[in-house]
């Protein structure tokens, strides 16, 4: 029977559009399941010396709007704490996964290849499951160490030769004397870029376009330098704060009963022209410290801010997971001490932030986590498998997304002798040689002293907390902590 003109044209037009419906749905469903397959990239995001005294944090007079955002675009972790306040040591820890000992991980030098050589590092892992990994700038502490880790390493660099970075001709004189080094700050009329974490945002935007064109995820690792010192930062970022407003902390001395072994000489400062070889700062000294730290808190946000701002605008940050992290926290004067290298809170507590797919937008996480937990949390984040009996963390994604997940109730932190446990109500430290004696020890109840002013661990009733702390900590300082 044949049909009508008219009604096959009709019919031809239906199943034109029925096929076309259906190569479009088989499309959208390719790139779904594209989608879903697809590894999300990395964007590993350090910073130097950063405390957790941040606008985010709660401290309103701090100018960090680009950390703020990410903060609001992701998790924002509130206690969390790095396993060991140096910045060599903590490093080699968080990227190989494993806590410090007794004999690895110890001080600034530290080299992750050399105290763990068998250790498969955290961008290393990444490389070996089809990553492209760039380090740029300070990630591991030596730029020479675990270089197997990365296809590419870069670092800025000064044309007068100093690492300390100084653009005022004074201060680059003084930093070439003998056994000296320039002013602890530095406050210049330059562009951001002058800086290394100038360079470094500059460097991380060029390398995101080129990776956008790669057919593979990458792990880029940006390692910014600032606010460690020398408080150099371009006068624009100084200006933000108004010196007279500027305060010395309110535990601006030695605590009651702190133990000898609690207190150190803040040697890193004391290399510096203008600071006494011992003894207190001057007020003026104090202050312009301050001063200098938060300006550079505020140049590397910018800095940030920059990156992440061209994320958004080359399309990646909807499959791009990005962490940021201190290495460690630090002393503005707190306890009578300077830099790190300390078992006190503001040395131990660090700020954190994830973001990107997968991960909850806008939420704060009060749960203590500790560094040795970003390792296994990324390879989940990512499908990477985690290196066998390597890692001693815990993946913070149960925790992510239900804050009343089964979690550790505790966190550890170690310097040289002294060994740390932080609990919801606690810090408890003990220095020992071994884990049968302790020749010093403090303990700080955070919920009736929150700024450590009285060490309690000679306190009478506090024997029965001070044993079950210890207990804690010894079964759980990691499973090599006594090994030679």
């Amino acid at each position: 029977m044949c049909l009508n003109p008219k009604i096959q044209h009709a019919l031809f037009l239906t199943l034109l559009l029925t096929s076309f419906v259906i190569l479009m749905q088989c499309t959208a469903q390719q790139a779904e399941e594209q989608t879903a397959t697809q590894k999300p990239n990395i964007l590993f995001i350090a910073v130097d010396d950063l405390r957790p005294e941040l606008n985010c944090y709660g401290a309103q007079h701090i100018h960090s709007p680009n950390m703020d955002k990410l903060a609001s675009q992701g998790v924002m972790f509130k206690r969390a704490y790095c396993n060991i306040p140096v910045c060599g040591a903590s490093r080699a820890s968080l990227l190989t996964g494993t806590r410090p000992t007794r004999n690895r991980f110890l001080g600034y030098d530290t080299y992750a290849e050399k105290d763990y050589p068998e250790a498969v590092t955290l961008p290393q892992v990444f490389r070996q499951a089809g990553y492209h990994t760039v380090s740029n700038g300070k990630i591991f502490h030596h730029q020479n160490d675990s270089q197997d880790s990365w296809d590419e390493i870069w670092k800025p660099k000064n044309e007068f030769g100093s690492n300390r970075d100084y653009r005022i001709p004074a201060n680059v004189g003084l930093d070439t004397l003998e056994n000296s080094r320039g002013m602890p700050y530095e406050k210049a009329d330059v562009a951001d870029s002058a800086y290394f974490d100038g360079k470094i945002a500059n460097k991380a935007i060029t390398d995101l376009r080129k990776l956008k064109e790669n057919e593979g995820p990458f792990f880029l690792a940006l390692g910014f330098l600032k606010p460690h010192l020398p408080f150099n930062a371009p006068s624009q970022y100084w200006e933000m704060y108004q010196r007279d407003r500027i305060t010395l902390p309110d535990n601006y001395a030695v605590p009651e009963n702190a133990p000898e072994a609690a207190i150190h000489n803040f040697g890193e400062l004391r290399s510096y022209h203008d600071i006494p070889k011992n003894g207190a700062l001057t007020d003026s000294m104090a202050i312009s410290l301050i001063h200098g730290y938060y300006a550079c808190v505020s140049y590397t946000d910018a800095q940030i801010g920059k990156v992440l701002d061209e994320l958004d605008n080359l399309g990646l940050r909807e499959n791009t997971i990005v962490v940021l992290w201190g290495d460690h926290g630090w002393n503005l004067g707190e306890h009578s001490l300077w830099c790190k290298h300390s078992n006190f809170n503001t040395a131990l507590q660090v700020p954190m932030f994830f973001s990107g797919p997968g991960i909850p937008q806008g939420k704060t996480i009060e749960n203590l986590v500790e560094y040795v937990d970003i390792y296994p949390t990324l390879c989940e984040l990512a499908g990477v498998d985690p290196p066998a009996d390597q890692l001693e963390g815990m993946s913070m994604m149960s925790l992510m997304n239900d804050e009343n997940a089964q979690w550790k109730d505790h966190v550890i932190s170690k310097y040289f002798d002294g060994i740390s446990v932080r609990t919801d109500q606690y810090l408890y430290t003990e220095w020992s040689k071994s884990d049968t004696l302790a020749y010093a020890r403090m303990l700080y109840d955070h919920k009736k002293d929150p700024n450590e002013t009285i060490n309690i661990a000679e306190s009478t009733e506090m024997q029965g907390t001070i044993d079950q702390l210890q207990q804690t900590l010894h079964n759980n300082w990691g499973k090599d902590f006594n090994q030679k």
